[in-house]
């Protein structure tokens, strides 16, 4: 995916067609957990981080293989467990030299406010011999989003990457991996950054259940009551993207995967 919504990796099709081509699984692609992602879910388990499902990781690690992106972001990058799926994916030695510059992009930044967390994916970066195009971001989303958004704001180069932008832009591919509570305003935020053209993937949240009551104003929400809340803030992002833009699900044993794709 390219700026101008033309999308580097993609064939010309409708916008039906294009969610559909996204979000399959690729039969041809093996779906065992390379051998360095595996190893990080190892330390996760012993570290008692969640993690991400299984075959919510092999999806987006087979939309990645379709859509070429020149600028992808990762928000929440842990201590870099999905981004060993995509450097496996964009490190293969199997890819003959040429082809790689199709597939890898020209930048990959992960954020990840953690410091500690941010050292073990530097790491995860010298170990693909990614340090020429990877790089870790060790700052908040709501501080790179609102930087980043200043920048497009006062027009500074926005086919290009701005002088001191922490993002490469234009960013047309973003990766929300944030806990359930702060999903939805990530996903959002993301949105309004990734350019025409651009593609934005997320774990849709779990749907509330039960009755959670009247928020009591005098002392605010409680988990469930702001469950509800983020939720239906879930439910209005949708209906935004669907209305102007391009929506797609694909229900996987650890949850739905959800593409939002910016038209122009």
């Amino acid at each position: 995916m390219g700026g101008e919504g033309e999308g580097r990796g993609l064939p010309q099709m409708s916008q039906a067609e294009v969610m559909k081509l996204l979000l399959t699984q690729d039969i041809d692609r093996d779906q065992t957990e390379p051998k360095v992602a595996a190893s990080i879910g190892e330390q996760m388990l012993h570290m008692d981080i969640p993690l991400l499902p299984k075959s919510v990781r092999s999806r987006i690690r087979d939309v990645c293989s379709r859509v070429s992106p020149r600028n992808a972001v990762i928000v929440g990058g842990g201590i870099g467990h999905l981004s060993a799926w995509l450097f496996d994916l964009w490190c293969d030695d199997s890819i003959v030299e040429g082809e790689v510059e199709q597939i890898r992009p020209d930048s990959f930044r992960i954020i990840e406010p953690g410091a500690r967390f941010g050292v073990i994916i530097d790491r995860l970066i010298r170990r693909y011999e990614s340090e020429s195009w990877a790089k870790v971001i060790s700052s908040s989303w709501q501080a790179v989003f609102a930087e980043s958004m200043s920048y497009m704001a006062s027009s500074i180069a926005l086919q290009e990457t701005a002088p001191g932008s922490l993002l490469p832009m234009p960013v047309d591919l973003l990766i929300v991996d944030v806990p359930e509570e702060e999903r939805v305003q990530a996903t959002a935020s993301a949105f309004d950054l990734v350019s025409p053209g651009g593609l934005v993937l997320a774990l849709e949240p779990t749907v509330p259940t039960g009755d959670v009551g009247m928020i009591e104003i005098s002392e605010g929400p409680t988990p469930a009551q702001a469950k509800v809340k983020s939720f239906n803030e879930w439910i209005e992002l949708v209906k935004i993207v669907n209305d102007d833009h391009s929506l797609g699900f694909v229900e996987l044993s650890g949850g739905t995967l959800v593409a939002l794709l910016k038209c122009g």
